[in-house]
C-alpha cells in the first residue's frame, strides 16, 4: 500500500484538488498545504479580506447526559461547569504528571457539550474522555461531520451573526444547517463551521462564491497562527509540558485553582507555587533569516532552550518564532542567539502576539 492510499481524505478532497490544492500528508490526512495563489498571498488575503480553510481532519464529538461537564473536569483545569449555553472555551487535557495530552475547544450547546480536538490526537483524546464518564453520560464521536473555517475581517459583513468572540450557535448558511462558532486559529475575526459531511462541498462552494473569499491551505494557517502567538500541538505543546511552562495558565478556571480536583493538579499547583525551569516565549530574530522548529537557543554561549515554531511572518514583515527558554531568560527584550546552520543568529525575547488579535469582543 502506498502512502497516498493509506491517508484519510476529507469530504472536501475533490474540491481541494479542483481548486489547485497542493496535497501533502498531515496528521494522517491528505491536506492542501497551499492553493494556486501561494502561501504568502493566502496569508495576506486572510488578514485583509476572508479565507476559507478545510479543517475537517479535526476530531468532533458530543458529550450527552447529566454530569457531562463535571466528568470532563476530571481531565482539564478549564471551568466546564461554569460555561453558559451558547458559549465556547479553550481547554487543555492533562495527564497524571500535569503534561498536556491535547488542547481542545468545548462548547455548551444547552442539551450537550460539543468538542473539537486535534486531528493527530483524536485517537487518544476520545478514549481518554470516555474512560472517565459515569453511567448515563455518553461520548458520541461525529466522523460524519466536516469542519470549515472562514477567517478574516470581511467575515462579519459576509455572514452577520449576533455572536461575539467564542459564541456558538446552530444556524443556516446558504440554506444549510450548521453549528457555527465565532472563533478560529488566525488571530482574525471569523467563524468555525461544523456541517454534515454530505453538505460540506455545497457549503464550501457557496462560501467561495462570496466576494473576497479565497481558499487557504495549511501553510498560511501555520504562519497566521504563529503571528497570533497560538500554539500547535506536537510543536509547542506535548505530554511533557505543563500549562504553567506553556504560559497557558489563563485557560485554568478560578474555581478549578481552588478545588485542585483535576488530573495532574498536584504538579500544576507546584509549578504555580514554586515556578518552573522553562517558559514558552515569543522570539524576534534580527534580520531576515527565519529560525525553524528545533533550532537551539543560547545565551552567553550556554544552551538555554529550543525554538518550537518559527518562520517568516508575512504581516509582520519579518521572521517570528516561539520556543522554550530558561526562566531567567524569559523576560521581554532578553538577548539570545539562535543557532541556524551552525551560526549564531541574534534574537530577542518578544511579547506575543506578534500581530494584534482582531476578535469581535
Amino acid at each position: 500500500m502506498t502512502e497516498s492510499e493509506s491517508l484519510h481524505t476529507t469530504p472536501l478532497d475533490a474540491l481541494n484538488r479542483e481548486l489547485g490544492g497542493r496535497m501533502v500528508p498531515f496528521a494522517g490526512y491528505s491536506m492542501p498545504v497551499q492553493y494556486t495563489a501561494g502561501i504568502m498571498a493566502e496569508h495576506l488575503h486572510c488578514r485583509a479580506q476572508a479565507g476559507l480553510f478545510d479543517v475537517s481532519h479535526m476530531g468532533q464529538a458530543e458529550l450527552i447526559g447529566d454530569g457531562a461537564a463535571a466528568a470532563l473536569e476530571q481531565l482539564t483545569p478549564a471551568d466546564v461547569q461554569g460555561l453558559k449555553p451558547g458559549r465556547q472555551r479553550y481547554g487543555l487535557l492533562l495527564n497524571e504528571a500535569g503534561g498536556i495530552m491535547d488542547d481542545f475547544m468545548f462548547a455548551n450547546m444547552g442539551d450537550r457539550l460539543f468538542l473539537v480536538v486535534n486531528a493527530s490526537r483524536k485517537h487518544i483524546d476520545l478514549p481518554l474522555i470516555e474512560s472517565v464518564l459515569p453511567a448515563g453520560v455518553k461520548l458520541r464521536p461525529l466522523p460524519d461531520r466536516a469542519l470549515l473555517a472562514l477567517q478574516g475581517p470581511a467575515v462579519a459583513t459576509l455572514i452577520p451573526t449576533p455572536m461575539s468572540f467564542m459564541g456558538i450557535m446552530e444556524m443556516e448558511i446558504a440554506g444549510i444547517p450548521v453549528i457555527a462558532s465565532r472563533s478560529g486559529y488566525t488571530g482574525e475575526d471569523g467563524l468555525e463551521i461544523s456541517v454534515a459531511a454530505e453538505q460540506a462541498e455545497k457549503l464550501a462552494r457557496a462560501l467561495l462564491a462570496m466576494p473576497g473569499v479565497m481558499p487557504i491551505g495549511l501553510g498560511a494557517r501555520d504562519s497566521l497562527r504563529l503571528e497570533a502567538g497560538l500554539c500547535l500541538y506536537g510543536n509547542d505543546l506535548d505530554e511533557t509540558t505543563s500549562p504553567v511552562e506553556a504560559n497557558l495558565t489563563w485557560s485554568m478556571g478560578k474555581r478549578r485553582r481552588m478545588e485542585w480536583n483535576f488530573r495532574g493538579a498536584d504538579v500544576v499547583r507546584d509549578h504555580l507555587d514554586h515556578g518552573v525551569k522553562r517558559l514558552r516565549v515569543g522570539i524576534r530574530p534580527e534580520g531576515r533569516q527565519p529560525a525553524r522548529g528545533h533550532t537551539e537557543i543560547r545565551k552567553d554561549g550556554a544552551v538555554i532552550g529550543e525554538v518550537t515554531s518559527g518562520g517568516f511572518g508575512p504581516s509582520v514583515g519579518a521572521p517570528v518564532a516561539m520556543g522554550y527558554v530558561a526562566r531567567d531568560a524569559a523576560t521581554d527584550g532578553t538577548a539570545l542567539d539562535l543557532i541556524v546552520r551552525d551560526k549564531p543568529l541574534p534574537a530577542r525575547v518578544a511579547a506575543m502576539p506578534f500581530q494584534p488579535h482582531r476578535y469581535a469582543r
